[in-house]
């Protein structure tokens, strides 16, 4: 199985200008692709720096991607260092200058002598010609290995991607085979707890497990390599079944699903609604809620204090639906305090916790933390 690496290119992303999308788009479909990526690297926009770094990759990894530095302007080094780490020149290419003249002219505009940058490639290099835009892409061979540069605007680095580069690694590398990956989401149990009980699946060789923080969830991801997505669901499914069996309740969904979709299912099932507040909030809570579109979330309010200093539990119950979330925080001296009223038809109660992490992701827990007691007090009921 061939290894990767994949290199952005861009002065605007060492400066935190922009974010770095790219890489993690194609670290899934090159996972999907059964191809390991050792590293993900960035670089700025300097013809040298990029050059060294694509000369140092090529001796460890047999595919190299680029992305971005394709552009028409002087400050797009790509095409250059990848010529220039390869030991070659570029050449211009009439056929890729056809096709920016053709789409720039169905805009209504003329192609200038900077355009004219974007037909030059490395010498002998593979043409990729980019119907999404004006940047063609191109793919440099070197014995068993290749460099393949593709633009850093996303959209186009995309449709590259799906539509030219992997035909291209599939056929060059003979993949057949997938890696496949099963996200299991915990709530209410600590990392190091979880990592009590499945300590043992971590140490598969295949599928892997590892596990993953998220200011009061926890997530366990399972990944499977295998011939075809059935072979790896064979491997995923009992490794997930052992992991569900020994955390119970505490595994709340799993993929895409989220704490607060499958708590409002679990509502509208019985048909209850629900109403939330938050008292010294961001609107966390408010906004997951709201972008479930489920009829079972009935609203809520964001507020920067109870009106006349109210008690919690009675200001939620006042405002509930059939079930009501209170949520107060309170910043204090290393920690933030929360105070959860829980509003059920069954039962009405307030409980307090603490949080020692940072202030700003106070929020996000305090919601995981309600979200998640809300959702046991649902089952028992």
């Amino acid at each position: 199985m061939p290894s990767a690496e994949i290199i952005t290119i861009g002065t605007e992303i060492l400066l935190g200008e922009i974010v770095d999308t790219n890489s993690a788009y194609l670290a899934r479909h090159l996972r999907d692709l059964n191809v390991d990526v050792f590293r993900t690297s960035t670089v700025g926009d300097n013809i040298e720096r990029i050059a060294a770094v694509i000369r140092e990759t090529l001796a460890r990894t047999e595919i190299i991607i680029t992305t971005g530095g394709l552009g028409p302007t002087v400050d797009d080094p790509t095409r250059e260092a990848v010529a220039r780490a390869v030991g070659a020149s570029t050449e211009f290419r009439p056929e890729l200058w056809e096709q920016i003249v053709e789409r720039m002219a169905r805009f209504g505009r003329s192609a200038g002598e900077n355009q004219k940058r974007q037909a030059y490639i490395p010498q002998g290099a593979i043409a990729v010609k980019n119907p999404v835009g004006t940047a063609p892409a191109f793919i440099v061979e070197q014995g068993g290995k290749c460099i393949i540069s593709l633009p850093g605007v996303p959209r186009e680095m995309e449709y590259l991607l799906e539509n030219a580069v992997i035909p291209y690694l599939r056929e060059r590398y003979q993949l057949r085979g997938l890696i496949k990956a099963r996200t299991l989401h915990v709530a209410g149990m600590g990392e190091s707890i979880i990592d009590e009980h499945v300590g043992d699946l971590e140490e598969l060789s295949n599928p892997m497990v590892g596990l993953a923080a998220h200011h009061g969830l926890v997530d366990i991801r399972i990944t499977a390599k295998a011939e075809t997505p059935a072979a790896a669901d064979a491997l995923i499914g009992p490794v997930e079944a052992t992991a569900r069996q020994r955390l119970g309740n505490a595994v709340f969904g799993a993929d895409d699903e989220t704490l607060e979709s499958v708590i409002l299912t679990q509502l509208a099932a019985r048909g209850w609604s629900l109403n939330a507040i938050e008292i010294n909030f961001s609107g966390e809570l408010l906004q997951r809620l709201a972008a479930t579109k489920n009829l079972a979330y009935s609203g809520g309010q964001s507020l920067p204090a109870l009106p006349d200093d109210q008690d919690l539990l009675a200001f939620t119950q006042a405002n509930a639906s059939t079930c009501g979330l209170g949520l107060r925080l309170t910043p204090g001296e290393g920690q933030t305090d929360l105070e959860i009223a829980l509003i059920t038809p069954g039962n009405a109660k307030l409980s307090r916790h603490s949080y020692g992490g940072h202030p700003k992701s106070a929020p996000a827990w305090a919601a995981n933390t309600a979200l998640n007691l809300l959702r046991l007090e649902t089952l028992v009921q």
